[in-house]
């Protein structure tokens, strides 16, 4: 096996074992991860999910929180729709991807009778019985795959694999954001090795429909640079309808910034009416953002990360919070 991913496992062996002692010991396992969901939190949860329904074909697993737009269907199937009732029983909770618990899909995870987190965010609540967290991971697959590596006696499939690859693709931006290392390529090597035909994935993935170009023109034509090149879009409620898209696709396109020269931080900012609110994607090449995204009611990595502002008139505040970064 991987140095790196011998390396990594050392450093999670009680808490691995445990998980794994957990999912032995329950009959009934329901898997959680964050609201509007992204590659890394449907591909881990629906990785691990199928990883344990392979190897574990007697056991109730669950599949919980809401569907993507657009990943749904295309690269993963629908959640369950799962009874309240079904809770009453005792059940193993796995929360993958998320490092807050407002911020979890479904609240039902805390009627758990254990509850267990594998994660890359910096943790912001201690209401886990275990604790899985590496924050220098690219993506949370990275660290469930590592997981289960760990578990020789069983068995990792292709379709268990594919759903991993696809968070790990989607998490570190096809192998470019500065937090993939060596652990992210042995990671990705070893899914590979289970014969995922990874042509087949990355076309799922990233293709797009012709009516996603007059999304992407009217950003283009709309887009603002401030003067230290914090390149950011505004899509209001009343966009996101003329071009026919949800709130959770208008953060689609943050990256059609990520190689422009003078560009140092890029924005999507994106309208929820049901919150309300402006709902915000950050990204950054060289600048550690996540500090600036607390400050506006989020968090997340170095250089991606999420906030929110309550309606654009604290756009001007937030913009120069990014610019206050640059030097």
């Amino acid at each position: 096996m991987n140095t790196y991913i011998k390396t990594e496992a050392k450093k999670f062996k009680n808490e691995y074992d445990i998980l794994s002692d957990k999912i032995k010991e329950f009959d009934r396992i329901a898997i959680f991860r964050h609201i509007a969901p992204d590659f890394d939190a449907l591909g881990t949860q629906f990785g691990l999910a199928t990883f344990i329904k392979d190897n574990f074909p007697n056991k109730e697993i669950v599949i919980l929180g809401d569907n993507h737009d657009v990943f749904t269907g295309k690269l993963f199937p629908e959640t369950d729709r799962v009874n309240d009732a079904w809770f009453d029983q005792p059940f193993l909770a796995i929360i993958v991807d998320v490092g807050d618990k407002k911020r979890i899909a479904d609240p039902r995870f805390e009627r758990a009778a254990f509850k267990v987190k594998l994660d890359h965010h910096p943790e912001t609540d201690k209401i886990f019985d275990v604790s899985i967290v590496d924050t220098s991971l690219a993506a949370a697959s990275e660290l469930v795959t590592n997981f289960i590596l760990m578990q020789k006696k069983y068995v990792l499939t292709r379709l268990a694999a594919q759903y991993l690859y696809i968070a790990l693709v989607g998490d570190s931006g096809r192998f470019q954001y500065s937090s993939t290392t060596a652990h992210t390529f042995a990671i990705a090597s070893a899914l590979v090795e289970t014969g995922i035909n990874i042509s087949e994935i990355y076309g799922k993935m990233y293709s797009k429909k012709i009516s996603d170009l007059d999304i992407m023109k009217f950003i283009l034509n709309t887009f603002k640079i401030s003067p230290k090149g914090v390149a950011y879009y505004v899509l209001t409620n009343e966009d996101l309808l003329k071009l026919g898209i949800s709130c959770d696709r208008g953060k689609e396109n943050v990256n059609l910034f990520s190689n422009l020269e003078g560009v140092n931080i890029w924005c999507s900012i994106t309208e929820d009416v049901t919150e309300p609110c402006f709902r915000i994607s950050i990204r950054s090449r060289n600048y550690t953002i996540n500090g600036v995204a607390t400050q506006f009611k989020g968090g997340g990595h170095a250089q991606a990360a999420g906030a929110q502002i309550k309606d654009l008139s604290e756009l001007p505040q937030f913009i120069e919070a990014l610019e206050s970064l640059i030097q």
